[in-house]
């Protein structure tokens, strides 16, 4: 068999055929440039991917921070609401404190007048029964006219005495 009969050879001359159509028609520039094109459209891809990428780690690092700040923001109001009730306590204890203080004073002026009242009322109680009963003796005792002006001058006198 002779060279020129195998396939190889035949394969061969097509392809070299194919290969000098494709450099007549020009359409390894045509290739080459459709390569290049397909290149760049990667290449700007990937920077599109890499800044999408750069801002998705920014925005990510802002939401971090901004996430710390509200934790420390919210804890310092927590503080300051503890803190709030502590003074708000206080301030309670103190004026209730102050309100039993005034009340209990209240009460001890009240029942010191109602024990001074108390010992008037059996006071006059009892200078009344005096007189009643001094009168009773004298009356039974001392009669007449001027006996009268008598009693009537003790009663006076013992009235003012026990007033």
């Amino acid at each position: 068999m002779s060279m020129f009969m195998t396939p190889e050879f035949w394969v061969a001359i097509a392809f070299a055929v194919f290969v000098g159509i494709v450099i007549k028609t020009g359409a390894v520039g045509g290739i080459g440039q459709s390569l290049d094109d397909r290149a760049k459209r990667i290449q700007d891809e990937l920077n599109d991917a890499r800044a999408l990428h750069e801002e998705a780690k920014r925005i990510l690092a802002d939401y971090q921070k901004r996430r710390v700040e509200a934790e420390q923001e919210a804890a310092a109001i927590v503080e300051a609401a503890k803190e709030e009730a502590q003074r708000l306590a206080a301030e309670s204890e103190v004026k209730l404190k102050d309100f039993i203080a005034r009340r209990t004073a209240l009460a001890e002026q009240r029942i010191a007048q109602a024990e001074q009242q108390a010992s008037n009322d059996v006071r006059s109680a009892a200078a009344e029964a005096a007189i009643k009963a001094s009168e009773d003796i004298l009356r039974a005792s001392v009669k007449g006219a001027k006996a009268d002006a008598m009693i009537e001058a003790g009663l006076k006198d013992v009235r003012s005495r026990l007033n």
